[in-house]
């Protein structure tokens, strides 16, 4: 239900304007049935080629697809009409994935979270033509994660992304195969996309939508879809349930609850497991944030997790534009009148050493302002904005001016150090790639960077909220080796990829 309470009349620098904002909010608590039982991706099966690689194919393409009953939506999908595979690999496996592009523009796929040569990551320079089979490549170093794959193309990622190509990555290793934790695929141990859309009358993705005003952070939507499913529920089977949460949004941030306000064990965020489980009852999700939940039932139990209006620190109005008065029931829990046990979480996670930073770290500060600038520049596509050297470990400070923001880094992992001179939450304390930035807040993180050294090839960092990144709050950074970084070129020939407003040639690395 959408309430409406009218409009506001703004004053700035002496001259009076009008603004006619609707200061609307969504409110759909206590209104589903959760009659539709939530949809589980698939898992994609790799087959083994003669080059001793895993090989998976993924063909991105039109469709339709019914969210809204009778309505016939037109959706894009991977290897099917809305959404994608669940792409399953595991520390060590060498991957090829095969990537065909159906659609009727260029579009490409970045493996969100994943660490990988840049001329693999699936940024603005590797789109992929229509017709064309794009073919990245690499070793899986890094620890058990949920991580997640989505388009990257220049100006149109947010469009892309709602129309609906994305998709789960999960990350498996030794050590998490170890634990005793719900490991049942679409059993016990469930991928949730969550994802917010406005649709017109007629059944059609709203591409100009509440949330498109001025100081915007994007499209927001009154119906809630898991999954590709709307008003869905999933039946609980087992006395324990690990939920994968992945906040698949272009711009809402979710805070996350349950509607009896039960207790869940946090064991998991972006970048792996957590050193030891977190209870907690909320938690706030930002486009692109993962986490992984343990939640316990009883035989014939419900419970419905629902996004409370929260604090997004940017106060009338840029609070309401961004969604943070909504309540939104997102999916029931329905136990079953008999479960089967399993174990409730370990009492140690990860043994992984905290990442920390020697005393000389370099220091780099970035301020995100408006919907368009870091530093005070928008992106651009020919310049180095910073350069890094492999294996390096830095402290990056990141200020959000004005609005809510949030932050993710191509390659790495990181850890919060503190949040405007605090100490993240334990939940926050594990290995990240994407922070929410309240507006006026700042961020320290330390960060490791990588060592597939590549001076031509960037890697991006922007603002997770896709319309701030396509508007142009992105910046590039490469890596070199050690010593190299001030005699790195500064400027790149682009002649030969998008930059996002139409500009186009041929040909860029990993097609196959």
């Amino acid at each position: 239900m959408l309430l409406c309470t009218g409009f506001v009349v703004a004053v700035a620098f002496g001259t009076a304007f009008t603004v006619v904002y609707n200061e609307s909010r969504v409110e759909t608590s206590g209104q589903h049935e959760f009659a539709n039982p939530v949809a589980i991706p698939p898992v994609v099966e790799p087959r083994r080629g003669a080059d001793g690689r895993d090989h998976v194919d993924l063909r991105l393409q039109t469709g339709t697809t019914e969210f809204l009953r009778g309505k016939q939506t037109r959706t894009w999908g991977v290897n099917g009409s809305y959404l994608g595979p669940t792409i399953r690999v595991r520390k060590g496996q060498h991957v090829s994935i095969h990537v065909t592009n159906d659609l009727p523009e260029s579009s490409s796929l970045h493996w969100h979270g994943m660490r990988l040569p840049a001329v693999m990551d699936g940024g603005p320079y590797q789109e992929i033509e229509p017709g064309e089979t794009w073919n990245p490549h690499w070793e899986v170093k890094q620890p058990a994660a949920t991580l997640w794959y989505h388009p990257h193309p220049h100006g149109r990622t947010a469009e892309h992304v709602y129309r609906g190509v994305s998709g789960m990555l999960l990350v498996d290793d030794d050590i998490s195969d170890a634990l005793e934790l719900p490991d049942d695929y679409g059993v016990d141990d469930i991928p949730l996309i969550i994802q917010d859309k406005a649709f017109t009358d007629d059944g059609q993705l709203d591409f100009n939508g509440r949330g498109m005003g001025p100081g915007s952070t994007g499209i927001l939507g009154d119906t809630v879809l898991v999954n590709g499913t709307h008003d869905p529920h999933l039946e609980v089977t087992r006395t324990v349930t690990r939920l994968r949460v992945l906040n698949g949004s272009p711009a809402r941030i979710y805070d996350l609850g349950f509607d009896d306000d039960r207790p869940f064990a946090v064991i998991a965020s972006d970048s792996g497991l957590l050193p030891a489980p977190v209870e907690r009852t909320r938690l706030r999700l930002s486009p692109g944030e993962r986490v992984e939940l343990l939640v316990t039932m009883e035989p014939g139990e419900t419970s419905i997790l629902r996004s409370h209006p929260t604090d997004l620190g940017g106060g009338f109005p840029a609070d309401r534009f961004a969604g943070a008065d909504d309540t939104l029931d997102i999916l029931q829990l329905r136990a079953k009148t008999t479960l089967e046990p399993n174990p409730a979480a370990p009492r140690t996670l990860s043994a992984e050493e905290p990442l920390t930073a020697p005393a000389d770290a370099r220091v780099r500060r970035f301020e995100l302002s408006g919907t368009a600038f870091i530093n005070g520049e928008s992106m651009d596509m020919g310049r180095i904005d910073e350069v890094v050297a492999a294996g390096a470990t830095e402290i990056w400070e990141v200020r959000g001016a004005g609005l809510p923001h949030n932050f993710h880094i191509h390659d790495v992992a990181f850890r919060i150090l503190t949040i405007d001179g605090r100490e993240p939450p334990a939940w926050q304390a594990g290995r990240k790639d994407t922070v929410f930035i309240p507006a006026g807040s700042t961020v320290r993180l330390v960060v490791r960077f990588g060592t597939d050294v590549d001076p031509a090839t960037p890697y991006m960092y922007h603002c997770h909220l896709l319309y701030h990144e396509d508007s142009g709050m992105m910046g590039q950074f490469v890596i070199v080796e050690p010593g190299q970084e001030s005699s790195t070129p500064r400027r790149l020939d682009t002649g030969g990829v998008h930059d996002g407003r139409g500009g186009h040639g041929a040909g860029h690395d990993g097609h196959g």
